[in-house]
């Protein structure tokens, strides 16, 4: 059946975690799409034309058709449904349950991190100061996760790649590339996942200079 085309709506500077996980997801399933990009310091998407179109008002917006849909894990879900020959997420349902456990973790949870090493770290090269107390605390706890997630070193979280090796990267790596102090163990882990070719085609997108 013919499917109408898919176009993802991201922020200008490319910075946005929740954007890169739905563009993974998309590049993975061999996917064509368009990518359209918001100045979310100008508001783009507050604009009427786009409150209209997105519910919520906030990029990822996946439009497909005349259906738009947006928050990361709902839109990799729906296209998880849609496109499932290429999975993004573990199929047996013990192991996914886990993995949409671990990715709503990682984007509620945290909160210290994503306030004090914000993805400019990660995207742009920037450095941040030390660790707050509050955040050291939550960099044990991600840490500690990570450890027991990928106990016996495995190359990935669920035995075969899947989205949420990309959301645990980031979260490590905006305190590896900082030069925070993480084990090797996970710093070889989120290597191997920045590595990805769709990984890396996100990672090196031609950027505006800040």
């Amino acid at each position: 059946m013919h499917q109408p085309p898919l176009r993802l709506y991201v922020d200008s500077l490319y910075t946005s975690p929740y954007a890169m996980s739905v563009f993974v997801a998309l590049r993975e399933k061999g996917l064509d799409f368009d990518v359209v990009t918001l100045d979310l310091d100008a508001a783009q998407n507050r604009t009427a034309d786009f409150a209209q179109l997105s519910l919520t008002q906030r990029v990822p917006t996946l439009v497909h058709g005349d259906f738009a849909l947006s928050e990361s894990s709902a839109i990799t879900e729906y296209l998880e449904h849609l496109y499932p020959d290429t999975p993004v997420y573990p199929v047996e349902p013990r192991q996914r349950a886990r993995a949409r456990q671990v990715q709503a973790w990682l984007r509620s949870d945290l909160l210290p991190i994503r306030q004090e090493r914000s993805t400019l770290v990660v995207f742009c090269g920037q450095t941040m100061p030390p660790l707050s107390p509050a955040a050291e605390v939550a960099a044990g706890t991600l840490i500690s996760a990570a450890q027991a997630l990928l106990a016996g070193n495995p190359e990935y979280l669920f035995g075969a790649w899947s989205i949420v090796d990309v959301d645990l990267a980031v979260m490590l790596n905006r305190l590896i590339l900082n030069g925070d102090s993480v084990p090797a163990g996970l710093v070889d882990y989120a290597q191997r996942q920045w590595a990805r070719p769709s990984v890396q085609e996100w990672v090196n997108l031609p950027r505006p200079a800040l």
